[in-house]
């Protein structure tokens, strides 16, 4: 035989043969199984692409516009947080009784007062400020919301509002959450799951900080709680640009940055189809997402040089004791102008709590604050912005109305829980309101009383939200924002 033919390869295939290549094929195929599965998440994923059954893929959380349970006059919230508990009886609810028993002992059991023992309790002290009415509603307000009180008939004061602790700590959970304790989802995160966003190119819920430092119980203000991360408030920085990096390390064809987004959002949601209890990577995901979409429109969001000087001297932008809150409650008109769900501004830790010298303290913060939330006001009225906006100004709870004693004698009030004021303006709330009634001191709620949970109730009703059926489920049970009891819609404020 001639060499050529010695060297042929023999064509026959043995029985090792033929299982050495079957062995190769089964390896092959479960590789391929093992890098699908962790390259694309397995084929269904691919497959749900194109058709597949959608129902047997997790719930995906995200921002997207969602419908409302029933017509909703509101469709976004800005809420001007004050800090440490404005007193009542000193700026919306006047006491003449108490005036005339100012610095003499409290005319009933001390015990109740509640938050002190008797030697830290001392006497009787009338309201600090003069009153005036105002409007054509005749609202009371004291002289030293000299801005605010020339929008009365906008306003609807709930003069009966009452919570469930005496301590910041606790009463700040109950006002933002519902619950006295922390790892509970804010009324913001509340509203945004509820409702998503009509701006997928900025937050849902946009947090405005003092520079001059977090409130009291900081980030725990805006959790998320238990519903998914996504739903958590953003914050913006106080100073500076409100978001670092918004321009792109380097310009690229727009149809470069739309395929290479439009492939990463494939990848992320493939990623995803295999991890659905895993909350975190969902929020993750959507906020780079987020961020990239934020290099295309934020930065004429944020951009207050766009604002004519005539809007900047009605928010006080610029002057001496305004410029910081009304520069943040510009922001918060502009965000809301452009589909931001929810906007909160905070003061920094307890402005408000004036435990000694109420006089000069609560004069100090209405410096700082009573010409901007007026200029927010009458901004959100003339772009008619106003009717689907609900503001809301108030603390955690009220003052007592007896003094405290402290390092300078007898000059500030306690923290009350029985008692305190909050205001709704616009998204559908009667203005010129005054609501409720508190006893002869501002001690007590005597008629009409307001619970946080109502308080909630009503602000969820003004978005399209019924509160019993705004609900997320877990560990087998139905959490809501207002908890078990049901709460009232005070409907009686309502248009």
């Amino acid at each position: 035989m001639p060499n050529a033919e010695k060297n042929k390869p023999d064509s026959r295939n043995t029985r090792r043969d033929f299982f050495a290549r079957t062995s190769d094929g089964l390896l092959g195929a479960a590789l391929t199984q093992l890098m699908c599965g962790d390259f694309f998440g397995g084929t269904g994923a691919l497959g749900a692409e194109h058709g597949a059954d959608q129902s047997a893929l997790p719930p995906v959380y995200n921002l997207k516009p969602k419908r409302t349970h029933h017509p909703a006059p509101a469709t976004s919230v800005i809420q001007l947080f004050m800090n440490g508990g404005p007193s009542q009886m000193d700026l919306f609810d006047p006491k003449p009784e108490l005036n005339r028993l100012d610095g003499k002992p409290f005319p009933g059991n001390i015990e109740e007062i509640g938050n002190q023992g008797a030697a830290d309790i001392g006497v009787m002290m009338g309201g600090r400020y003069k009153f005036d009415q105002h409007g054509q509603s005749g609202m009371w307000m004291a002289d030293v919301l000299l801005h605010t009180s020339q929008l009365a008939d906008d306003i609807c004061l709930i003069n009966s509002m009452w919570t469930d602790h005496p301590n910041h700590d606790n009463a700040l959970y109950k006002i933002h959450s519902g619950r006295l304790f922390m790892g509970y989802p804010t009324l913001g995160a509340w509203t945004v799951y509820g409702l998503g966003s009509e701006n997928q190119n900025l937050p849902a819920y946009v947090v405005l900080n003092d520079p001059l430092g977090p409130p009291k119980n900081g980030t725990r203000n805006w959790t998320a709680g238990f519903l998914p991360p996504t739903f958590q408030g953003t914050r913006f920085r106080p100073t500076g640009s409100p978001i670092l990096n918004l321009k792109p390390q380097y310009e690229q064809p727009s149809e470069v940055t739309e395929t290479a987004r439009g492939l990463l959002n494939r990848l992320d949601a493939i990623h995803l189809k295999d991890r659905p209890h895993y909350g975190e990577l969902d929020a993750r995901i959507e906020s780079y997402s987020l961020a990239a979409r934020m290099q295309l429109s934020a930065g004429e969001a944020l951009d207050l040089s766009r604002e004519s000087p005539h809007t900047h001297a009605m928010y006080g932008v610029d002057e001496k004791w305004t410029d910081s809150f009304g520069r943040r409650c510009l922001l918060a008109r502009r965000l809301v102008e452009r589909g931001v769900r929810f906007v909160q501004i905070f003061l920094e830790e307890q402005p408000w709590d004036s435990h000694a010298d109420l006089a000069q303290n609560h004069r100090g913060a209405c410096q700082r604050t009573d010409k901007p939330v007026a200029g927010l006001l009458r901004d959100l009225k003339q772009r008619g912005l106003l009717d689907s906006t609900l503001v809301i100004w108030g603390g955690e709870f009220g003052r007592t109305p007896t003094t405290q004693k402290s390092a300078d004698g007898y000059s500030g009030r306690d923290h009350n829980m029985q008692a305190f004021t909050s205001w709704i303006a616009g998204g559908g709330v009667q203005g010129g309101t005054s609501y409720g009634t508190t006893d002869d001191f501002g001690h007590s709620v005597v008629e009409n009383p307001v619970s946080v949970h109502d308080f909630h109730a009503t602000i969820l009703n003004q978005l399209g939200l019924h509160h019993q059926k705004l609900f997320f489920s877990r560990s087998g049970l139905d959490e809501r924002l207002t908890g078990v009891e049901p709460p009232r819609v005070v409907t009686e404020i309502l248009c």
